[in-house]
């Protein structure tokens, strides 16, 4: 079984089979599934903030979500973080 570390490596699937088939074969790295768990406690220390975008990428945004079962507001932070942590490599 294979492990990806980045939700970007989970492609868009073109069938239920084709997805049922990648998860057979794949699973997420234990730090990317303590990240998303640690993310939901931060909850109440999070803050809200005001971020502008074009209508076009947020549905493609939310449908990326709905396919991998997300939040899409959660995805977008789990996508800061990740970068976040690129940056400071």
């Amino acid at each position: 079984m294979q492990t990806f570390a980045n939700w970007e490596d989970v492609p868009l699937f073109d069938s239920e089979l084709a997805e049922a088939s990648f998860w057979l074969e794949n699973r997420p790295d234990l730090r990317l599934m303590e990240a998303a768990v640690s993310g939901s406690m931060e909850s109440s220390e999070s803050v809200t903030i005001t971020l502008r975008i074009d209508p076009r990428m947020l549905a493609r945004i939310k449908r990326l979500a709905r396919m991998r079962f997300l939040n899409y507001q959660s995805m977008i932070k789990q996508w800061l973080s990740e970068r976040m942590e690129q940056e400071l490599k």
